[in-house]
């Protein structure tokens, strides 16, 4: 634009065109970009959806039904308010394989992208202090580092996929299509932790088979590590000395939930008829394998939750809520934001100032981060269970089950989402959207809004505990 043209315009004009030039900086900003993005994929998914080549049949609403699915699918979760075996055509089943893997996809390269973008608002000497401690992320290779995830992706779910095809075909006289469908379908759905299954008891019948339950349980473990991690993993192998303390977080945090969340499920379900009970004995390992491994934000289940102990719901819902790794397919408030938390109190009740783990002081940015992100997951745990209690009749148990679900992005279910009000729906979609989107989002935005303060205002100390 010429200064001519500028002097030719009217003040009217000019501010017209500033405030239209913030509004679009705005909303390509990259932690605006993140959620809208998610909506437009939302959005094309549920039209694909009500298509009639989509569906069996037209009972039901079929928009609410089909913008749950597709907010299921995009944010990994696996809650589903029909049958997905029955209800949904094959084609129906595609377009949830693909919302599925771009959500996957999707939420790790955005991350990776977000934590790129925060890096950048920190100097040079902070980006080389970063780099030195991740290993991985480079403000100058986000293309190769998106290869890499691609990469990731694609050999661990095609080494599933080839397990679980080789079974189906096998074990359950599946033809040879058919088999490499279901293959690649729970491979795709397991390392996304995304919990859709083409069965209409999800994984129930395939309990007592270690070729099915053990490469989808890895899968799953896999995806809920987080990119960083593996790419980490990759590269130091068993060096611990060489570990960072993220990695060291991750690993070490997801061994030690994993393992609490086997034993405590087969302690509390080993020999009752409902569960366990009926199961050899290596059906019982298998079924306390995948008690510990699902509400790792995977949401198969090869046990009706519903009639589960409520010692088992609860330890189920710890789980849920904390979820997976940072930058993965996993949800909840992440285990480095649990685990940082962690240690921050137990440095507070030492008495020390300075919060440390494994010989490194962790920030005061990283440990407010790490607050917030817990406390709003808390606050948008109790607000959906409010409402949901406000609009349905069942139990503050059931209801918060499916709630903290819901917000970790898990897919377990007492069984009562095929019952629940569209308002319920609703509010459960928001919920999904919100675990999926809203940890990055939130932890990013803060990062990207941190300016140094010019000035001390005088310290108070109000009375605490």
């Amino acid at each position: 634009m010429t200064e001519r043209s500028l002097i030719r315009r009217s003040p009217l004009q000019l501010a017209v065109a500033d405030q239209g030039q913030r509004l679009v900086s705005g909303l390509l900003h990259p932690v605006r970009l993140v959620p809208l993005a998610f909506l437009a994929v939302i959005i094309v998914g549920a039209g694909m959806l009500m298509l009639p080549i989509s569906r069996t049949g037209d009972t039901g609403d079929i928009v609410t039904t089909a913008f749950f699915t597709a907010v299921s699918s995009v944010c990994v979760t696996g809650l589903i308010t029909v049958d997905t075996a029955t209800y949904w055509t094959p084609f129906g089943h595609g377009v949830i394989l693909a919302l599925i893997q771009v959500g996957g996809f999707g939420i790790m390269s955005l991350a990776t992208l977000l934590a790129l973008f925060v890096r950048k608002t920190i100097g040079l000497r902070g980006q080389l202090v970063a780099q030195s401690e991740t290993h991985t992320l480079n403000f100058g290779d986000v293309k190769s580092v998106l290869f890499k995830v691609l990469k990731i992706m694609a050999v661990f779910e095609a080494c599933t996929a080839l397990v679980l095809t080789a079974r189906f075909w096998i074990a359950y006289d599946d033809n040879p299509g058919t088999a490499l469908w279901h293959g690649v379908f729970h491979a795709v759905s397991a390392f996304n932790n995304a919990g859709f299954a083409l069965y209409s008891d999800n994984l129930i019948g395939f309990a007592e088979d270690p070729w099915i339950i053990v490469p989808i349980c890895a899968a799953i473990v896999a995806g809920g590590l987080g990119f960083p991690v593996i790419i980490q993993l990759f590269r130091t192998g068993l060096k611990f000395k060489n570990w960072t303390v993220h990695l060291r977080l991750t690993v070490y945090g997801s061994l030690l939930l994993l393992g609490a969340g086997i034993v405590l499920f087969a302690a509390f379900e080993w020999n009752r008829p409902e569960t366990l009970g009926p199961l050899s004995f290596t059906g019982k390992l298998l079924g306390s394998l995948a008690g510990g491994v699902f509400p790792r934000t995977a949401g198969f289940n090869s046990i009706d939750y519903g009639v589960a102990t409520p010692e088992t719901l609860m330890v189920t819902n710890i789980l849920m809520f904390i979820g997976g790794g940072s930058a993965g397919t996993a949800g909840g408030i992440k285990i480095t934001t649990f685990l940082v938390l962690g240690f921050a109190i137990w440095n507070e009740v030492r008495g020390r100032e300075q919060v440390t783990i494994a010989h490194r002081s962790i920030s005061s940015s990283t440990q407010r981060q790490a607050l917030t992100v817990a406390l709003l997951g808390v606050g948008a745990v109790v607000l959906g269970t409010l409402l949901l209690l406000m609009v349905t009749d069942y139990s503050l148990e059931k209801v918060l089950f499916e709630t903290i679900s819901a917000f970790g992005t898990v897919g377990l279910s007492t069984g009562i989402t095929y019952h629940l009000p569209p308002t319920a729906e609703w509010v459960l979609m928001a919920l999904m959207f919100t675990g999926r989107i809203g940890s990055v989002t939130v932890a990013s935005a803060i990062a990207l809004a941190s300016r140094p303060r010019l000035f001390m205002l005088p310290e108070e100390r109000p009375i605490i505990g």
